[in-house]
């Protein structure tokens, strides 16, 4: 006959069993929050960078003393003045910005021999060639006018300059050139010309007494000349010449005083 176990004992053992799994249903359920709500939370501090570190600066070198200004031949005391060296038009311690360059004179000349005065005026424009910076030869044009008178002691005496009772005779005379000039110190130079000229000159008859007449004349003119610069590519000259052709028929007295103007053009 089967054995029979009592049912209370077991089913008490089967609770005991289940408990601790509806323990752990029980804590899986959420469990809702019901305090109240607190203030907001504070946003955090947003963080300053901080600063790059600047290194310090660097000393500053120490200044250098200039060497000290030596003598040279062109400046004795070793000090230089502001555009010493600045290019002149034509000097000779320069050197020329071109090698071309236009040069009209403009002359006066005034003689008196015998009782027969002669003034005369003349213009003569050349274009220039420099073959060093010191040296220029060239070619040009050359215009005269001259007025013959007597002196003022044959006006007195009574004489005329011919039979025709004449005070005055005028010519005018035209002709070419080529001219050679070389500076030999500085703002100094000497000049030099060679003249063929169609000339309108005077001659003496002693029955008629002073006539003009046309006639072809040399000029040797040479002398000495000073150079005023005007800026870079300009200069006034004055030149003193003496002409070596002190005949009747000269064309200028013996002694020339010209006006020149120098204009540098072209490269």
């Amino acid at each position: 006959m089967p054995m029979k176990l009592p049912l209370l004992p077991l089913l008490l053992l089967a609770g005991v069993a289940l408990l601790p799994a509806h323990s752990a249903l029980a804590q899986e359920k959420p469990v809702l929050n019901t305090a109240p709500p607190g203030p907001p939370a504070t946003p955090p501090r947003p963080t300053e960078p901080t600063p790059a570190t600047t290194p310090p600066p660097a000393a500053a070198p120490e200044p250098v003393a200039a060497p000290a200004a030596q003598p040279t031949p062109d400046s004795p005391s070793g000090l230089d003045f502001p555009n010493r060296k600045a290019t002149k038009a034509g000097g000779a311690e320069d050197k020329p910005p071109t090698k071309k360059f236009l040069y009209t004179n403009f002359g006066l000349g005034f003689a008196s021999n015998d009782g027969l005065n002669q003034f005369n005026v003349s213009a003569a424009p050349a274009i220039g060639f420099r073959i060093t910076d010191k040296f220029a030869v060239g070619p040009g044009i050359s215009y005269a006018y001259s007025s013959f008178s007597l002196s003022n002691d044959a006006k007195k005496a009574g004489f005329t300059l011919n039979s025709q009772g004449d005070n005055s005779i005028k010519s005018s005379s035209i002709g070419l050139k080529a001219f050679a000039q070389y500076i030999v110190y500085k703002e100094f130079f000497v000049h030099a010309e060679y003249e063929v000229t169609n000339a309108e000159l005077i001659d003496f008859d002693p029955s008629n007494g002073y006539y003009k007449l046309k006639r072809t004349v040399t000029t040797p003119l040479a002398g000495v000349g000073y150079r005023s610069p005007m800026g870079q590519n300009a200069a006034f000259d004055i030149v003193a010449l003496y002409n070596f052709d002190n005949t009747l028929y000269a064309l200028y007295p013996g002694i020339v005083l010209r006006f020149s103007f120098l204009y540098n053009f072209g490269k």
